[in-house]
């Protein structure tokens, strides 16, 4: 066996005793060769074409590729449930991510080299959904204020969604790895960066200067990472405190953007 086909035990069923052309009985069993004896099927193992494999439905195996994103998947949840147990990122080891995942510690190093890779992982789940999200936000056409109360809602609901994301990123925004903070610094610089593109071409504080309207949307994007704490300590079942939550968010963004109109470098 040279290691191309995958091998199945000739199905003993007495349906799969019809002989059919191809790799299929006509029990749906896979067969491949003549038709087993009627005394029984030999004790012995056949190849069968991947292709036939792949026809046999939604029981089939999965391709290699597929198995590894799994596998990759399984790994970035693991980490995420141990700190939804209330462990800390940093506290955190490679064999326990792999034995929370139900791998062996040699299959973590075919997808992170180590722990800041699989946390850097993490922060891009957070970032780049977000940042789409936000800039949808920002259409051309939408009034100043339904565009922060609109940008604000989005957050919230993002920061609600995946909350062990977010409660990652905020342990580790003042402690932890060094990789793993300066790729949130580079993930806020990107936010504040698009942030400014996105309000220059909507003719938004148009006589205020490059320099100038990057230090303010990097204001608001810290302000929006400071509010996901509140989110996240948000009681549930608490309406009128959510809506507390949310206008005083909305306010704060207000403030920066009015301070923002009467701006002057010198």
């Amino acid at each position: 066996m040279d290691g191309s086909w995958p091998e199945v035990n000739i199905c003993s069923l007495k349906t799969c005793r019809v002989s059919t052309p191809g790799p299929v009985t006509a029990c749906g069993h896979l067969y491949w060769g003549p038709a087993p004896d009627p005394a029984g099927p030999p004790e012995r193992r056949l190849p069968v074409p991947k292709s036939a494999l792949a026809r046999t439905g939604p029981d089939a195996p999965v391709s290699r590729i597929e198995r590894k994103e799994r596998t990759r998947q399984r790994l970035i949840d693991a980490a995420l449930a141990l700190i939804g147990e209330g462990r800390s990122y940093t506290s955190l080891s490679l064999r326990e991510v792999a034995r929370e995942a139900g791998v062996v510690p040699a299959a973590f190093y075919r997808h992170f080299r180590d722990m800041d890779e699989l946390g850097l992982a993490l922060v891009e789940m957070g970032g780049v959904t977000l940042r789409r999200l936000l800039r949808e936000a920002r259409r051309d056409g939408i009034p100043p204020t339904d565009m922060l109360r609109g940008s604000v809602l989005i957050y919230k609901r993002f920061v609600e969604e995946r909350s062990l994301v977010f409660r990652f990123i905020a342990g580790q925004r003042g402690g932890g790895s060094r990789v793993i903070r300066d790729a949130i610094r580079s993930e806020d610089s990107h936010f504040a960066s698009e942030m400014a593109q996105d309000l220059r071409v909507l003719g938004t504080l148009p006589d205020l200067p490059s320099a100038s309207l990057q230090m303010i949307c990097g204001l608001v994007v810290t302000t929006m990472l400071n509010a996901a704490a509140d989110i996240l300590d948000l009681p549930a079942g608490q309406p009128q405190q959510e809506q507390e939550l949310v206008e005083n968010f909305v306010r704060q963004l207000r403030v920066i953007f009015l301070g923002a109109r009467h701006w002057k470098d010198r």
